[in-house]
């Protein structure tokens, strides 16, 4: 008997040992992983957001969790709500979403908080109501590692254009004043010219042709979203011959946000000089297993992942901010960016 008491303590004990050795892996406060999961996509005008469907899709078919049909918002606060709405009706135990307006959405997650659903919010980070956790990169780090590039390319002078995201989007606002701030403090002969987009592409490439007009001797150019400003940029720059590759005279030096495809097609072409890649696959991966991890009651905290990324606090939840690295010519043909693994099993 004695041995039998001794045994089960010690496998108390280790068990005990193991919990806490579980840095944010989460813990489980209840049992139980069932449940139907609904997902909604921000928008299908952007070619970083259809890879991301394409990897929801891929952990969906694969069983990460149980998913409710799909739903589409459009980049439209209302399409979201309602989109919502359909799935508490369906039964949903934890929604995935990306809203793209992140002040409008505040009362939608007070509702599901009142319904005990779990949220999990990727790419934007809403300014007010309860989230489970945002997946997430450093928006911030976008905007001063952008900064960055472009001051020491241009040598600290210049006029350097920027494409902001709509600023009602945390996302917009994040990338705009880190830039700002970075310039203003590091690279204080840099004239910004922050054109005000709301994402969109037609509109960025009408405000970049008035200005170029105003001012010829641009020669940087930083896109917020290369998925939606990349093509349009391209086509008025070759139209008004200026794409130029890097090192010739007259060469517009442009940095993006997005990591996409055509983007690294562009940097191999000579056509833009790097973008920073937003983990498409890392925020459909992350945002399956926290929805798993949420409905199986398990909870996180600030720190180290053991997935390379941070958890820190936000007011509203926790925020996974996911690795988001710079890519030139250096590093594009790099088959670790999930740009280079599109269509490999």
């Amino acid at each position: 008997m004695r041995l039998r008491k001794t045994t089960v303590a010690a496998i108390a004990a280790l068990l005990a040992v193991t919990a806490l050795a579980g840095c944010n892996r989460g813990s489980d406060d209840k049992a139980g992983t069932s449940g139907k999961v609904g997902i909604d996509l921000p928008r299908s005008d952007s070619d970083f957001w259809n890879s991301y469907n394409s990897y929801i899709e891929k952990g969906v078919k694969a069983g990460e969790v149980s998913a409710l049909p799909r739903t589409n918002s459009q980049n439209d606060i209302g399409k979201l709500v309602a989109n919502v709405q359909t799935f508490t009706d369906q039964g949903a135990k934890a929604i995935v979403m990306a809203p793209q307006d992140t002040g409008a959405i505040a009362s939608t997650l007070d509702k599901l908080a009142g319904k005990n659903i779990p949220v999990i919010s990727v790419d934007t980070r809403p300014d007010k109501g309860k989230v489970y956790m945002v997946v997430r990169a450093d928006n911030k780090a976008y905007g001063t590692n952008a900064c960055d590039y472009l001051g020491k390319q241009l040598g600290g002078k210049g006029k350097v254009v920027e494409f902001e995201g709509a600023l009602d989007s945390i996302n917009g606002r994040d990338r705009s004043e880190a830039f700002a701030s970075c310039m203003k403090t590091k690279f204080p002969a840099i004239k910004v010219i922050a054109l005000a987009t709301d994402w969109k592409g037609d509109v960025a490439s009408a405000k970049l042709q008035t200005t170029l007009a105003s001012d010829p001797d641009v020669n940087g150019i930083y896109m917020q979203a290369g998925g939606v400003f990349l093509q349009p940029t391209l086509a008025l720059l070759e139209q008004k011959h200026l794409l130029k590759p890097p090192g010739a005279p007259g060469h517009i030096t442009i940095i993006s946000n997005d990591g996409i495809p055509d983007e690294f097609k562009a940097i191999k072409a000579g056509q833009i000089d790097a973008t920073i890649s937003q983990p498409a696959d890392l925020y459909a991966k992350y945002a399956l297993y926290y929805a798993k991890a949420a409905l199986a009651g398990q909870t996180f905290k600030p720190g180290p992942t053991d997935h390379h990324s941070t958890i820190v606090s936000i007011p509203n939840g926790l925020e996974d901010q996911l690795p988001a690295p710079l890519v030139t010519k250096d590093n594009v043909d790099d088959p670790s960016l999930w740009a280079n693994q599109l269509g490999k099993s």
